[in-house]
């Protein structure tokens, strides 16, 4: 058995049957390994970006990593964006990445990178592997690594001969240790601060934005009149119909300073600081919260963030949670195409279960709080900010969540930065629903040239706007082989999206944004 083969018995082993890909010549001995092991689904991208993010996507979906196979160093940095998002949303991931073989590497030939160095500032775990005998060892303790709460990504470096040189050893899984209880001391005392009944607020992030966790947040707020809230970006959130909604800190930095104003206690839930500002601005705070307000610990992200909550719903004595809200009986919107409007019909028509991935940008800043009595779904985000995942978080999704309908709420600027995700969406004929918002240009930046001051002319303009040429987002679609059609008001839409929820495979709507 060579490097590659252990790596593959290995992967599979420990429960890694998903590899997205995009290989090179230094992965070559990895790729024939995957038709004589059998067990491991292969979805290739056509760009590095597509399969860091779409390994994201699974990862938030599957809770269990998938692994990546990127092209050397210059593949790792092509990818290097999505897994910003991954390592902020605390995503599970094992990428594997070739490199030189060990004695080529000092020859310093062309594709000869700081790889380790890349991979560093997006992974908590790295490695490089120095003989085939090592690969399976090391490929165990990096899936080990990315289990650990609340999870990680894992970077394995392997030079090409650790690959193809003999002596390769499937390692065993490694044990994963239990998410270790929140401290009683911290529970006792959120407890006492929170009976004071001063202004409070809980701030929630990734496990703790699960359906249970969130009702046992909503029997909290309603013994104290506590404020429930999540970031502005998070990595899942369960909600719709018969599930307890929360609020998100806006993005806005005025909006955010106004909405939690008065605050004199901030109590971290699985969060490391209390929220701030996506940006500095002149003159305005960076921590949104007052300046005044306490902060505390109920639990670190590593903790079990469903515990705490339960614990401390308990600690308070607090009754079981108000009914969460029912399913709106609402008919889609008509007219002109509006975010209230989208909102509206999607909260009319979208199915049970449904998977949302919001790539919105600026356009869809109020479709969250507006449906939050749609039918029962998870609502995923770009946990880093980094646009251009939409397309690719909601290939990783669909391929983790067969039977669910993935709708994607994508800006049309950053659509194109990994447009190329949505060949990978024929080929594996998955089931996502894309609704390009068509704005022709880059409406974020537009109003941050105001939050900062400046003072555009017409060439700054013209890099915000994306017209001469227009894209033709159905023209593109079907380059790639899904299918499209584009809504210019809100009645075509309708008829479009509810067509799209009963067919099979990917479907492209280009929604003409007034």
């Amino acid at each position: 058995m060579n490097g590659a083969e252990s790596l593959v018995h290995t992967l599979l082993a420990c429960g890694i049957d998903t590899c997205f890909a995009n290989p090179g010549t230094s992965e070559m001995h990895f790729v024939a390994a995957l038709d004589r092991v059998p067990g491991m689904r292969c979805v290739l991208g056509l760009f590095e970006g597509v399969v860091t993010g779409a390994a994201d996507g699974y990862a938030r979906m599957a809770e269990k990593p998938a692994a990546t196979l990127l092209h050397c160093g210059p593949g790792l940095a092509n990818g290097l964006a999505n897994l910003h998002n991954g390592r902020r949303a605390s995503t599970m991931m094992v990428n594997c990445v070739g490199d030189q073989a060990t004695h080529h590497r000092p020859l310093d030939a062309p594709l000869t990178a700081d790889t380790e160095g890349w991979a560093r500032g997006v992974s908590g775990w790295v490695r490089s592997c120095a003989r085939a005998e090592d690969v399976g060892r090391d490929a165990a303790a990096a899936v080990q690594a990315a289990f650990i709460a609340p999870g990680g990504i894992s970077t394995l470096i392997l030079p090409s001969d650790t690959c193809w040189n003999p002596g390769g050893m499937p390692a065993a899984p490694l044990p994963v240790p239990a998410r270790p209880q929140a401290d009683p001391h911290a529970i006792a005392e959120a407890a006492r601060l929170l009976r004071r009944g001063e202004p409070s607020m809980l701030l929630l992030t990734t496990d703790a934005l699960r359906a249970g966790p969130l009702a046992d947040a909503h029997r909290i707020a309603a013994a104290t009149g506590a404020r429930l809230y999540a970031p502005t970006s998070n990595r899942r959130i369960e909600r719709g119909a018969g599930r307890h909604p929360i609020d998100r800190v806006p993005y806005a930095i005025d909006l955010a300073t106004q909405a939690l104003a008065g605050i004199r206690h901030v109590i971290l839930v699985g969060a490391l600081s209390p929220p701030v500002g996506f940006f500095a601005y002149p003159g305005k705070p960076g921590v949104v919260t007052p300046s005044d307000a306490t902060v505390h610990v109920l639990a670190r992200p590593e903790q079990d963030l469903a515990g705490a909550l339960a614990a401390l719903a308990d600690a308070l004595d607090a009754p079981a949670a108000p009914p969460a809200p029912h399913r709106a009986q609402v008919e889609p919107a008509g007219g002109p195409v509006t975010a209230d409007a989208l909102a509206r019909s999607l909260t009319a028509l979208l199915p049970e279960q449904a998977i949302i991935i919001d790539e919105s940008v600026s356009f869809g800043r109020s479709i969250f709080g507006a449906t939050a009595q749609a039918a029962p779904h998870d609502w995923l985000a770009l946990a880093g900010g980094a646009i251009g995942e939409g397309i690719p978080l909601a290939t990783g999704a669909a391929v983790a969540s067969p039977g669910r309908r993935v709708v994607t709420l994508q800006a049309d600027g950053s659509a194109m930065y990994t447009i190329q995700g949505l060949w990978t969406q024929a080929r594996e004929n998955l089931d996502v629903t894309t609704i390009i918002l068509a704005n022709r240009k880059y409406a974020i930046l537009l109003g941050e040239l105001a939050n900062v001051g400046a003072n555009p002319g017409r060439t700054a303009l013209d890099m915000m706007d994306l017209s001469r040429p227009d894209l033709d987002f159905v023209k593109i679609a079907a380059g790639m082989g899904v299918a499209g059609a584009r809504a210019e008001t809100m009645e075509q839409f309708n008829d479009l999206f509810a067509q799209t929820l009963s067919r099979r495979g990917p479907f492209v709507i280009e929604l003409a944004i007034p």
